[in-house]
C-alpha cells in the first residue's frame, strides 16, 4: 500500500511539473491570439466607419460636438457605435486634451495616471480601446486602453492619463505602459530589445503614426522628467517595470519620436 501511495504522489508531482512547463507558452499564445483578435476588431470598426456616407451638411458633426461638449468625458451621452462624426470629435477632443497638459506637467499624482483620459463611450466605443501599438522587430501587437489601471494592464497596454493622447500632433509625449513578467502573458517583456532606429507604430481611429526609437534607459520610479512634453517634438514613451538588484523595481523606458 505504501508503495502505491508513493507512486501516486510521484505521478501527481509529474503532472504538476508538466502542467507548469506547458502553461506559460500555451497561455502566452492564447494571449497573443486574443490581442490580435482585438486589433482585428479595431480595424474592422475603422473600415466600417470609413465606408459610411458622410453626414449631409455636417449636421451629425454638430450633434456630436454638442453631445460631447464636455471634451474630457464629462458628458452623460453615450452611443451604441462610433460614426464618422463621433470619431472626428474624438480626434478634436484628444488634441484639446493634449494642449491643456503642458501647464500641468509635474503637478499630478501618480495615481491619476490610472483614470481614463476620455470616456470613450461618449464616442460610441465600448471597449475602452483607444488605439493599438505594433513593434515589428519584437513581434508586438497590442490594444491600448485608456488609464494605466489594473484592469487595462492585465489586458494589454495602457495609456497613462495626464500624458499626451497618441494623435498626430506636435508638442506631445504619449506614455504607454505595459507589464513585464506578467504570468501567462507577454506584453512589454521584449521592449528592451528595441534599438535606435527600430519602428514603432500607433494606429488610432483616425490616423496611423510611425515612430522610430531614439533611445532607451532605466529610471527610478520617482523620475518623471522623461514623461514630460518637449515643445515642438512628437514623442512616444514606452514604460514598464523591471526588477533591480535590490529586490525592488525600477522603470525601463523606450523613447520614440515621429519619423
Amino acid at each position: 500500500m505504501k508503495k502505491i501511495i508513493l507512486i501516486i504522489v510521484a505521478a501527481v508531482f509529474i503532472v504538476i511539473g508538466v502542467t507548469l512547463i506547458v502553461f506559460e507558452p500555451i497561455s502566452n499564445e492564447v494571449g497573443k491570439q486574443e490581442a490580435h483578435r482585438l486589433v482585428d476588431e479595431f480595424d474592422k470598426i475603422v473600415e466600417q466607419v470609413e465606408n459610411e456616407p458622410d453626414a449631409p451638411n455636417k449636421k451629425e458633426d454638430k450633434a456630436a460636438a454638442h453631445a460631447n461638449s464636455g471634451g474630457s468625458g464629462g458628458t452623460s451621452h453615450t452611443y451604441d457605435h462610433p460614426t464618422k462624426a463621433l470619431l472626428r470629435q474624438l480626434l478634436e477632443d484628444s488634441k484639446a486634451y493634449n494642449k491643456k497638459l503642458v501647464s500641468n506637467q509635474g503637478t499630478v499624482k501618480t495615481s491619476n495616471y490610472k483614470k481614463a483620459a476620455l470616456n470613450l463611450k461618449n464616442y460610441g466605443i465600448s471597449s475602452n480601446i483607444y488605439c493599438y501599438i505594433t513593434a515589428p522587430k519584437i513581434g508586438m501587437k497590442l490594444p491600448v486602453y485608456l488609464g494605466a489601471n489594473d484592469s487595462s494592464l492585465s489586458s494589454g497596454a495602457a495609456h497613462l492619463s495626464n500624458t499626451s493622447l497618441p494623435v498626430n500632433q506636435k508638442s506631445t509625449n504619449c506614455v504607454i505602459a505595459g507589464h513585464t513578467g506578467y504570468i501567462g502573458r507577454t506584453y512589454f517583456d521584449n521592449i528592451r530589445s528595441l534599438s535606435v532606429g527600430d519602428e514603432v507604430i500607433i494606429r488610432n481611429y483616425s490616423q496611423t503614426i510611425h515612430y522610430r526609437v531614439i533611445g532607451g534607459k532605466t529610471i527610478k520610479p520617482t523620475d518623471t522628467s522623461d514623461l514630460y512634453v518637449q515643445y515642438g517634438r512628437q514623442l512616444l514613451t514606452l514604460f514598464t517595470c523591471v526588477r533591480n538588484n535590490k529586490g525592488d523595481f525600477d522603470r525601463y523606458i523606450v523613447i520614440c519620436e515621429k519619423k
